[in-house]
């Protein structure tokens, strides 16, 4: 579980990022949550964006793809989410 400062401190350094994944119409498949798997091992620390031609409820969303690709929620902005998880490397390194 992340703390609030962990929080805040990830929140900041996703700022800046672009996100790497859009869910549409279609919603999460397995390649969608595969491509999430490999952006947070790449990345640790990554957005998605959920399209408004999505039909979902946000926070299902957040919940299948944190127990399927076992990351943490940071923050959701909107219809933007952050996820983080730590790889072996810790290129991010937590308060």
């Amino acid at each position: 579980m992340l703390t609030q400062k962990q929080k805040k401190y990830l929140k900041a350094q996703a700022h800046d990022l672009k996100p790497i994944i859009q869910i549409g119409k279609d919603g999460l498949s397995d390649n969608l949550l595969r491509t999430i798997d490999q952006g947070l091992s790449a990345h640790e620390l990554i957005k998605v964006s959920v399209l408004q031609n999505n039909n979902e409820v946000v926070e299902e969303l957040i919940l299948d793809i944190c127990s399927r690709n076992r990351c943490k929620f940071v923050f959701k902005i909107g219809r933007q989410l952050i996820f983080y998880r730590a790889s072996k490397n810790k290129k991010i390194t937590l308060p």
